[in-house]
């Protein structure tokens, strides 16, 4: 199997996700920094890939693909290994709900408003802004209602063993756990406490830690 090659950065949590499809299913890539964020702005050839501007895109074969979703669900539908959606036509809706919750109503205020917020911007010489925390936990606290909400009783979000849904939320909710806030409204919510420290055992998760990530406790 020829090596893929993926474009990103190690400490974006949407890079994160491909990468964690990519290591659940045992297939090898090479992960190719892309700093989007610098004064220079998106470097011209990431924009070739990604008419965006943003991370991560793929290229296997010639192919070239960017989205996050795109990319997992090929990678799981591309490459042997284990199964990462459900196969049942109902519980596959429900892995594509999460994971557009997640998108919509998660990524904002769990990275932005809270990690970015409190622990990024001290990191820059700058003062959080605790008005954006606030609305940010609101938020934060209203998606993982309802994530409970639509979640099944199992260890995993959706059955016996991960799906997309899993990796797509893992890195969002770990990020939020890196912040005083984010760490303690998760201990409100025992189950999902449980489900990150399940994530947390995986050798998928360990490899992929990024070097600004502490390691689990």
């Amino acid at each position: 199997m020829s090596a893929l090659d993926l474009y990103g950065l190690e400490r974006s949590v949407y890079t994160r996700i491909a990468r964690l499809a990519l290591e659940e299913k045992g297939v090898p890539y090479v992960l190719h920094d892309v700093e989007i964020f610098g004064p220079s702005g998106v470097p011209p050839e990431h924009l070739a890939r990604h008419p965006f501007g943003r991370i991560p895109a793929l290229a296997h074969d010639g192919f070239v693909l960017y989205e996050t979703g795109a990319i997992t669900r090929y990678v799981d539908e591309a490459f042997a290994g284990p199964p990462l959606q459900p196969h049942e036509p109902a519980r596959r809706a429900r892995m594509n709900q999460l994971i557009g919750v997640f998108d919509a109503y998660g990524y904002r205020p769990m990275v932005w408003g809270v990690y970015v917020e409190r622990v990024g911007q001290p990191q820059r010489g700058r003062t959080p802004d605790e008005a954006v925390i606030a609305a940010a936990l609101r938020d934060a606290q209203r998606c993982l209602e309802a994530v409970l909400a639509l979640r099944s009783s199992t260890p995993w979000l959706l059955g016996s063993e991960p799906t997309l849904a899993d990796l797509h939320a893992y890195p969002m909710l770990r990020v939020l756990s890196l912040a005083p806030e984010g760490a303690a409204l998760l201990q409100r919510h025992p189950s999902l406490q449980r489900w990150l420290e399940l994530m947390q055992q995986r050798p998928s998760v360990q490899r992929t830690r990024s070097s600004r990530e502490p390691a689990a406790s």
